[in-house]
């Protein structure tokens, strides 16, 4: 199995790069996160996995080795693939999702795009005692609103998902909304 990767970045699209190793160039399929953080021309470093089917070989990189952890936690629960996983870890940070995971927020997680609600109760269920319980019962319910909030206001759901991701954890909700309304802002 292909553990890692290390070379320059030769091309870059959407869902994929291709990174050259040794003359070779590979495939490698990455989450908006990741696509974002690199540059074409530039050297790179991705824990990777190799999911094999009958029919292709993918792989898919990682910047971090806890997104690939969190990654392969997710294609082991039946029912989602590694493009379902990868849509899940576009959403949120990797704490914001097992919070939402180990406080079983049913909710949170129906928001994700092509999860409903029999997945997100088996996602919960099988990776429940793997994030580990959350010690506070914090609720995910704000974040939840301040996504609702910019999606009124016109902002789509991936745009909202984005600020969201780049505002303080620390603060109440209607600070959150005015964060994020100041990144949307300046784009």
């Amino acid at each position: 199995m292909i553990g890692s990767i290390k070379g320059k970045i030769i091309l870059k699209r959407d869902k994929f790069i291709i990174v050259e190793v040794g003359g070779i160039g590979y495939k490698i399929n990455a989450s908006p996160d990741t696509l974002l953080k690199i540059k074409i021309g530039e050297e790179v470093h991705l824990f990777t996995h190799l999911h094999v089917r009958e029919d292709a070989q993918d792989l898919y990189g990682f910047l971090e080795y806890g997104e690939l952890e969190f990654f392969e936690m997710l294609i082991g629960v039946s029912g989602i693939g590694p493009k379902g996983a990868l849509a899940i870890l576009s959403v949120a940070p990797i704490e914001t999702l097992k919070r939402a995971i180990s406080t079983q927020d049913i909710s949170y997680l129906t928001k994700i795009s092509g999860i409903g609600r029999k997945t997100a109760e088996k996602i919960v269920l099988e990776l429940r005692e793997k994030v580990g319980e959350e010690k506070e019962g914090v609720s995910l319910q704000g974040e939840i609103d301040v996504l609702e909030a910019l999606k009124s206001l016109g902002y789509s759901q991936m745009e909202a998902r984005e600020a969201l991701k780049k505002v303080s954890t620390e603060k109440d909700t209607g600070k959150k909304i005015k964060e994020a309304l100041k990144i949307l802002g300046g784009k």
